[in-house]
């Protein structure tokens, strides 16, 4: 008496489940380990992985159907349902779980202490009313740099965009900090034209 359970080896693949493997496409070779379909490892070979997620997404369906043993066409269709919605997920999780971590890096240097009070330091100082204009204030969102804290000292050193009425530039500063209290000690804006101004040294 045979078991419907039972797994079959079909090396062909049925017509209705021709098609494109989204799973594959996304995962490639973590894909390829789960269906014993070796060739997805080309994935790690320099140039062939540029390719590789193509020729998963195209010919996933006919590997997995013919390295692996399936109950019935819905079973191979519920496990392939599965791996597409995991590597979609990825495809958009992974990025955004990136940008979520850089926003959040972002975020502490500008509404940190030591940025803000680079930022009153060069809003209206006088060696920048001449090239740049008043007030100087950030240009963009982005700042570099890093911050280290034990307690409360610590130093930071930062870098960030900043533009006047009359031209734009970058500032670089690096502080200190004692007793919870940050001091700027090197502080200069690089204009686009490439002249230095020192705020501080």
């Amino acid at each position: 008496m045979q078991n419907d359970n039972s797994v079959v080896r079909r090396p062909r693949l049925p017509d209705e489940l021709r098609g494109w493997n989204w799973g594959a496409f996304f995962l490639n070779w973590v894909w390829g380990l789960g269906h014993n379909t070796w060739i997805a490892l080309l994935m790690f070979v320099p140039g062939i992985n540029l390719v590789m997620p193509f020729v998963l997404g195209a010919k996933g369906n006919e590997w997995a159907w013919q390295n692996n043993d399936w109950r019935d066409i819905a079973h191979f269709k519920r496990s392939q349902r599965i791996w597409a919605r995991v590597g979609i997920g990825a495809f958009l999780g992974i990025p955004l779980f990136i940008s979520l971590i850089v926003w959040g890096v972002i975020t502490l240097f500008n509404s940190s202490d030591a940025y803000l009070l680079t930022l009153e330091e060069l809003r209206h100082h006088p060696r920048l009313e001449r090239p740049m204009g008043h007030p100087v204030v950030p240009s963009g969102w982005l700042t570099l740099g890093n911050i280290q804290m034990q307690n409360s000292d610590g130093w930071a050193e930062l870098n960030f965009g900043v533009e006047g009425p009359r031209a734009v530039g970058k500032a670089e500063v690096y502080l200190e900090r004692q007793n919870s209290v940050w001091t700027i000690k090197q502080l200069y804006v690089k204009t686009e034209r490439g002249e230095e101004i020192w705020l501080v040294e």
